[in-house]
């Protein structure tokens, strides 16, 4: 789902609490968008193609949450409340969009809300609530998926990606055995930053990382001037050669008469 048409990046962020993508059902949110001046608060419904906005100039609408001073507040969230939010000013100008995806089921993944920065690291959390108790825990033994293929298993239920790449963007989700699997939430890496050596160890889940390119021009310089210096080395080596040679003649050369003098 789009966001909106014709709307330009601006410099701001839509913030959320809990920070995170996926939620439980019946829990709470609050959103608010952290720039000056006026703006709008927007969501597009999965179920909906309608575009509801709760904005500082009015009360959100009762199908979407309440004001509290500068937020919305969700206060129970269902499934019906899935889809994107994003801020907008009056010029059209929006921040970049947040996927929030609200589920019936125990075990939900928390993951970075906006795109994160090439050679950061991102921890992955797998979230189990306990319906009878009400309690929640992050701390169990869960499996974590990439673009449904399995990355690792976690005892700790957690996962700590090292120094992302683009490569790393995708689809995640996680499962906790015999307890339920979460929905699946896309991660976005942006960037061109080139991480530094990981010194301790590069426990990367990823099968392989980028390639770094080497500049054109050094490439070209390289394939000019190696056969060159190849060359001019072997030039050095026979002229080197054949001048002991001749050395080694002209000592031989100049004793042989010395010895028939002498006999």
């Amino acid at each position: 789902m789009e966001a909106a048409a014709f709307c330009t990046v601006m410099s701001t962020v839509l913030s959320i609490t809990p920070r995170r993508s996926q939620m439980f059902q019946y829990e709470s949110l609050s959103l608010s968008c952290e720039v000056q001046g006026n703006y709008t608060l927007k969501r597009n419904l999965s179920h909906n193609v309608d575009i509801s906005q709760c904005s500082t100039d009015c009360e959100c609408p009762t199908d979407w949450g309440r004001k509290n001073t500068s937020h919305c507040v969700i206060e129970d969230l269902y499934p019906e409340d899935t889809g994107v939010y994003w801020c907008e000013s009056g010029q059209g100008a929006c921040s970049d969009a947040v996927n929030i995806t609200v589920t019936e089921g125990d075990v939900i993944l928390e993951s970075p809300v906006l795109p994160v920065t090439e050679g950061s690291d991102v921890t992955l959390r797998c979230w189990y609530t306990n319906k009878t108790t009400g309690k929640t825990s992050s701390d169990l033994p869960a499996d974590f998926y990439k673009d449904g293929s399995l990355i690792r298993t976690e005892s700790t239920g957690q996962m700590t990606i090292r120094r992302v790449y683009k490569s790393d963007g995708g689809f995640y989700k996680c499962n906790i055995s015999d307890l339920g699997e979460s929905p699946e939430s896309w991660m976005d890496v942006r960037g061109d930053v080139i991480p530094q050596d990981d010194q301790s160890g590069d426990d990367h889940p990823s099968s392989a990382g980028p390639t770094r390119s080497i500049p054109l021009h050094c490439v070209i310089r390289s394939a000019v001037c190696l056969p060159i210096v190849f060359v001019l080395v072997l030039i050095s080596v026979f002229y080197n050669r054949k001048y002991k040679s001749l050395k080694k003649k002209n000592v031989i050369q100049q004793a042989s008469p010395s010895r028939h003098l002498s006999e």
